[in-house]
């Protein structure tokens, strides 16, 4: 490899690093060309490239991509995998390989600008998918929500089965029946000296009644003098 070749070269590997979500090394000792094929079709499927490089032009391209955190795992046969989609999706990928071909380990590696353990890596392997996680948010938000609107909505019912139920009673009345006593009241009398004029000509028919035996004794006056005469 002349001097160019390694140049595009570096330009290329610092570009899949700038690019990818994350970068995970990996120790790849004992893995046969055809289970690195088909380490990389697997991981095609979660948008994922395996890739074995040269341990002196990872360095360069790391300090060119301003990834210094890659170069010390840089020690020994190291492959990258340069994650675009889903990282807990590659990582499981990687993991479930590793484990049932009993080849490659994790070194360490790069999530955004945060560093990853080995350790790290395996605990990222074992959580769901993104696609699951956000499925699980939505469901645990929207719950709160559907409750408050089905409480919402036996509320509003109850309220309105109450009110039917007093209509059908007839404890709410009707507007004719709710008029009628105030109509009565507004043709009672309300002139207060109307009132105690009428208080006023209640006695003069008892005077009447008094004067009638005065008015008998005279008559018997005059019959008794014209007897006499």
């Amino acid at each position: 490899m002349n001097r160019e070749q390694k140049a595009a070269a570096v330009d290329a590997i610092a570009d899949q690093i700038e690019s990818a979500q994350a970068v995970f090394a990996i120790d790849y000792r004992g893995i046969s060309v055809p289970q690195a094929a088909e380490l990389r079709t697997r991981l095609h499927e979660a948008d994922a490239t395996f890739r074995v490089v040269k341990n002196s032009l990872t360095e360069r391209a790391a300090d060119q991509a301003g990834a210094p955190a890659l170069r010390p795992l840089l020690d020994g046969p190291t492959a990258l995998t340069f994650v675009r989609g889903d990282a807990a999706i590659a990582a499981k990928a990687l993991a479930d390989f590793a484990r049932v071909e009993s080849v490659l380990d994790f070194k360490g590696g790069l999530m955004g600008d945060e560093e990853l353990s080995s350790d790290q890596i395996r605990s990222i392997a074992r959580l769901p998918a993104r696609d699951v996680l956000f499925g699980q948010l939505v469901g645990t938000v929207a719950s709160p929500l559907t409750g408050l609107a089905r409480g919402l909505g036996g509320l509003l019912s109850g309220v309105a089965i109450a009110l039917g139920q007093i209509a059908e009673q007839g404890l709410l009345g009707s507007p004719d029946t709710q008029t009628e006593p105030a109509a009565a009241e507004a043709d009672a009398p309300q002139d207060p000296e109307a009132e105690a004029d009428a208080r006023a000509d209640a006695p003069d028919e008892p005077e009447a009644e008094a004067d009638a035996p005065a008015d008998a004794a005279s008559d018997d006056d005059a019959a008794e003098a014209k007897e006499e005469a």
